[in-house]
């Protein structure tokens, strides 16, 4: 069976790869009928030892995603990620044109993965994004009441990590990522998918940055958005698709 995952970083204690969008971590009461999991490829990247989770990507986000090859590094890496000594870049498209810059602070409520939960009354957590506007570009196709339809390519960076944290936020802003189900608009969502020939989530994890919890070493692990992704960059002139999935964002 071909791995899904693919390697872009490995050593003694951890392992960085990247999953594509569509693929569980790990099983969810959510989606229990799911048999594929990106835990599961890991191992086999892994020679088919354990490895461990450091953090979460939703299953419609792709994007770097992090393991600790035994206990001890997953729990450094556990500390260091509660202690906001990991720092996370995305790239969002979403609608409408966004400010240039700014700060999301805006407290979410906790949303359990177990739906029996979600009758009972969950905590509200503090939760603040950075944002960046790289690009915009304005469509001549007329989706709600304006004969143009205007999109932002984002640079997100979560200095917390609640669920959902990005979707969230954006949509507080009201610029919703493209493809969100969820939090997003459904006419933009469509267009979207009709456009390109699928439907999916404009979230990609596309940095990780932190000390290595052994050697002190700085890790910059970095992966390009996937096709998918990268096809709906074509929006954006080509210069900014160009220098998209070639800079390095400063940590």
């Amino acid at each position: 069976m071909l791995n899904p995952l693919t390697e872009i970083y490995c050593d003694d204690w951890v392992l960085a790869v990247h999953k594509p969008a569509g693929l569980l971590v790990h099983r969810s009461p959510i989606d229990k009928h799911e048999t594929e999991f990106a835990l599961q490829y890991a191992r086999a990247l892994n020679g088919g030892r354990h490895v461990y989770p450091v953090h979460r990507l939703d299953r419609p986000t792709s994007g770097v995603l992090l393991f600790a090859r035994d206990q001890e590094t997953a729990r450094l890496l556990g500390l260091a990620m509660m202690a906001g000594g990991v720092a996370k870049t995305y790239l969002a498209v979403v609608r409408g044109w966004a400010p240039e810059q700014g700060v999301i602070d805006h407290p979410l409520r906790e949303e359990p993965d177990d739906r029996r939960l979600k009758e009972q009354e969950q905590p509200v957590r503090d939760a603040l994004t950075r944002y960046r506007r790289l690009a915009t570009t304005e469509l001549p196709v007329a989706i709600e009441r304006y004969p143009t339809s205007r999109y932002s390519l984002m640079e997100l960076r979560p200095e917390t990590g609640r669920k959902h944290q990005l979707r969230r936020h954006m949509k507080h802003i009201n610029h919703p990522i493209i493809g969100d189900a969820n939090h997003g608009r459904g006419r933009h969502n469509r267009y979207f998918a009709e456009r390109f020939g699928q439907g999916r989530l404009m979230l990609a994890a596309t940095e990780l940055c932190l000390r290595h919890p052994v050697t002190g070493d700085i890790l910059h692990l970095h992966a390009p958005p996937e096709h998918s992704f990268e096809q709906v960059l074509e929006i954006f002139q080509s210069s900014i698709l160009y220098s998209v999935n070639n800079c390095r964002s400063q940590p």
